[in-house]
């Protein structure tokens, strides 16, 4: 307003009008100011609501990051148990099995050392039965040959007795012939 005074202008409407320019101006300023400073409010208003939703987004995402990772930490709590279990089922089966396989390899062993001493004992059975069977053949080709030699001594005893016999009995034929014979010349003479 100072400006207002020191210009004097020539013309009075030039002034007038120059006051109702710069009134304007002033009032326009005035209300480009108040549209600024709402727009401002506005601006802040809408900054603030964002960083509120932008707050509640972000404590809502902490949450369900939370709760994912609590969730997250349970699951791996469960397949860690999970795969601890797993892992002892299966040790708990590898070491039944072992024993298992142990005690099959023991009744295995055991059969064969039963098998083998079945066949051992058979065999020498078999060797035992053989060599007394050996000894009774040969007890019997001895007797056999003894029986043989007995035989034939018998057979040529008997078979000398009658030779002496028949030698015998033809002396005494030859001898009862000559006497008949004697008889006979005597008899007829």
């Amino acid at each position: 307003m100072n400006d207002d005074r020191q210009v004097q202008p020539d013309r009075p409407d030039e002034l007038l009008k120059a006051q109702g320019e710069a009134r304007q101006m002033k009032n326009t300023i005035f209300a480009l100011r108040e549209e600024l400073e709402a727009t401002r409010y506005e601006r802040e208003q809408s900054v603030q609501n964002a960083r509120a939703e932008a707050n509640d987004d972000i404590v809502q995402l902490k949450a369900t990051v939370s709760a994912l990772r609590d969730e997250l930490e349970n699951l791996r709590f469960t397949n860690e148990k999970a795969i601890q279990d797993a892992v002892a089922n299966a040790n708990d089966e590898i070491i039944q099995l072992k024993n298992t396989a142990s005690a099959l390899r023991d009744e295995l062993e055991n059969m064969r050392f039963e098998k083998d001493k079945s066949v051992q004992d058979a065999v020498t059975d078999s060797t035992d039965e053989i060599v007394q069977l050996k000894q009774t053949v040969s007890s019997l080709r001895d007797e056999l040959d003894g029986a043989n030699i007995s035989c034939e001594n018998t057979l040529q005893s008997l078979k000398r007795d009658h030779r002496d016999e028949t030698a015998h009995l033809q002396d005494m034929i030859g001898a009862l012939r000559d006497e008949l014979e004697t008889a006979l010349s005597r008899g007829e003479g």
